[in-house]
Formats: C-alpha cells, sequence, structure tokens
C-alpha cells in the first residue's frame, strides 16, 4: 500500500503516527515537511481531502500563528495558505496520505481510520496509552 506521511519526527504525535502505520506492515514515504514542504496545490488537496478548512489545518501551538496576526478571522484562506507555505511550522501534523483516504492524524489513531487492517499485535503509544490489542484491534 502507498502512504505518505508528512512528518515532524520532533513531534510525539508524528511520531507514534509513524510508528503505527509500520505496526501495520508498510513502511511510508516519509516527507519531513519542515525541510521539504508540500507545494501550495499538495497543501491545499491534503486539507480538502482531509475535510477540514484551511484554518482547522494551522498549528498554533509553538508556532508564530499569534505574532504574524493568523488569528484576525477576516484573513483569507489564500492569505492563510501564504502564511503556511512561508513558515511550513504552521502546517499542522501529521497529514498521512492512504488509497483509503487522507487525514490530520491528531490524535495519532485518526491513521488507524485509513490503512488496512494488518497491524502485527498491539500498539502502545509514547506516552503509554494502549491503542491496539494483541490481535491488533483498536482499544476504544
Amino acid at each position: 500500500m502507498n502512504v505518505t506521511i508528512y512528518h515532524n519526527p520532533g513531534c510525539g504525535t508524528s511520531r507514534n503516527t509513524l510508528a503505527m502505520i509500520r505496526n501495520a506492515g508498510i513502511e511510508p514515504t516519509v516527507v519531513e515537511y519542515l525541510k521539504t514542504p508540500p507545494s501550495r496545490e499538495q497543501l491545499v488537496k491534503m486539507i480538502a481531502d482531509a475535510g477540514l478548512t484551511v484554518r482547522e489545518a494551522i498549528r498554533q501551538k509553538d508556532t508564530p500563528y499569534a505574532e504574524l496576526g493568523l488569528d484576525n478571522p477576516a484573513l483569507s484562506d489564500e492569505q492563510l495558505l501564504d502564511a503556511m507555505l512561508a513558515n511550513p511550522i504552521l502546517i499542522n501534523r501529521p497529514f498521512v496520505i492512504t488509497p483509503l483516504g487522507t487525514r490530520l492524524s491528531r490524535p495519532s489513531e485518526l491513521v488507524l481510520d485509513i490503512l488496512p487492517n494488518t497491524h502485527k499485535g498491539t500498539f502502545t503509544k509514547e506516552d503509554g496509552e494502549k491503542v491496539l490489542d494483541g490481535e491488533g484491534k483498536r482499544i476504544v
């Protein structure tokens, strides 16, 4: 299965998402988006395919969001996209694209909605939260 993750290795949610993809037996294409940001067209498509608004796809925490005045509701989607492309840290993460769909995997277990049911046993996130049981089934 062809899977792409827009990943930030410094982010626990992104690391957990990547680990869940690998737990499904898939080695994804890993795009470190801070080093290699998506094009405008790719970003617009990811956001739309994930069913989000541009504003929902912006990361506020630990970014220049407030300093850039991006909380101004009068800003257009085009202006927000310009800011995200100029400052990739503003792109929320991790976006994951599979043939089964596109998700902003926050929380990380949202990635399970777009992966095949091929998980290899238990999965526990870095913080100790159990996500999959011994049979690879989602713990609700």
